[in-house]
């Protein structure tokens, strides 16, 4: 990516922002610098977006992130290294942003230029505390795509519980329709207050939580594919874990969805509403906005033996 478009995209994505989290954020630039761990690893299916072709040089998205952070007062690390959740480390972090996924506790086998060690049991006990006690989480996409099933516990996973939902599938890459339930969400406003259209990787989620507070809806009508032959349903979602603030969206599959502005604006909102910088009211409005979106589609109809 050139300088000026770099320059371009960053300054797109903080107007994007909306006039009251960019005052938010700005007011905070004289002030400490918020830490973000964000975590890569690929335990299981390697994104493109977050795969390093050559060894010492970052993914797109973690380039991406990094750049963006630094202009607005984050600190983003990008790691797949395990032990940064250590007992003795994790402190040092503010929030930890999630584009990972299966178990997170193997070591890396699928990327093929580093080949971390998994977070150990003491670290993830520790992540799970520093959530609990304050730290923000920021995921997304393959995030819901993480733990869970993997170690056999499903909806027991405190991840799953956590995170709000699992991921339960997706079709084909598509263009889709995505309603903006709520666009005063940090960041959101860069997608306006009716629905727009994006074409991504498209995840189908189980296993939710029922205090969401959604922010974007996947409009399931018109989509192709039997997983989403169902209502519509949170595609971007806020919650509180404790003290702790959790963002998931289903999208950044695409290196056009992690080039686009508005979704780097949401970012940039999400980081600051996880890490305190930005004060919002996440009261659960699932029902609300998405009254069916435990309703899965009908199973199909058993094949008819033949002679």
């Amino acid at each position: 990516m050139s300088l000026n478009r770099r320059q371009i995209l960053l300054a797109a994505g903080a107007a994007l922002l909306g006039p009251a989290s960019l005052r938010a954020l700005a007011a905070q630039k004289g002030g400490p610098v918020k830490k973000v761990l964000f975590f890569t690893k690929s335990s299981g299916f390697p994104h493109s977006v977050v795969t390093r072709k050559e060894a010492g040089k970052p993914a797109l998205a973690e380039r991406i992130l990094t750049e963006i952070g630094k202009e607005h007062g984050f600190e983003v690390v990008a790691s797949k290294d395990g032990r940064m959740f250590e007992p003795d480390k994790i402190g040092q972090w503010d929030a930890f942003a999630f584009e990972t996924t299966g178990d997170l506790t193997k070591m890396s086998t699928s990327d093929k230029v580093d080949k971390e060690p998994g977070i150990s049991a003491d670290g993830l006990k520790a992540f799970f505390e520093a959530i609990e006690a304050g730290k923000g989480f920021v995921g997304m996409h393959c995030a819901s795509d993480t733990f869970g099933d993997h170690r056999k516990m499903g909806a027991s996973d405190p991840y799953i519980k956590m995170i709000g939902g699992q991921f339960a599938g997706h079709g084909a890459q598509q263009v889709a329709t995505i309603e903006v339930a709520d666009s005063s969400f940090p960041g959101a406003s860069g997608f306006g207050t009716g629905s727009f259209e994006i074409n991504d990787e498209w995840y189908t989620q189980k296993y939710w939580a029922d205090d969401l507070h959604v922010i974007l809806t996947q409009q399931t009508k018109g989509m192709k594919g039997d997983l989403y032959q169902r209502p519509s349903f949170p595609e971007t979602w806020a919650r509180m874990q404790g003290k702790g603030r959790v963002f998931y969206t289903s999208m950044g599959h695409r290196e056009d969805v992690w080039e686009n502005p508005k979704y780097q604006g949401l970012l940039l909102g999400a980081l600051g509403w996880a890490t305190g910088r930005i004060e919002y009211d996440v009261t659960p409005n699932v029902m609300k906005v998405t009254p069916d979106y435990k309703q899965t589609p009908p199973p199909k109809p058993a094949a008819k033996k033949t002679a």
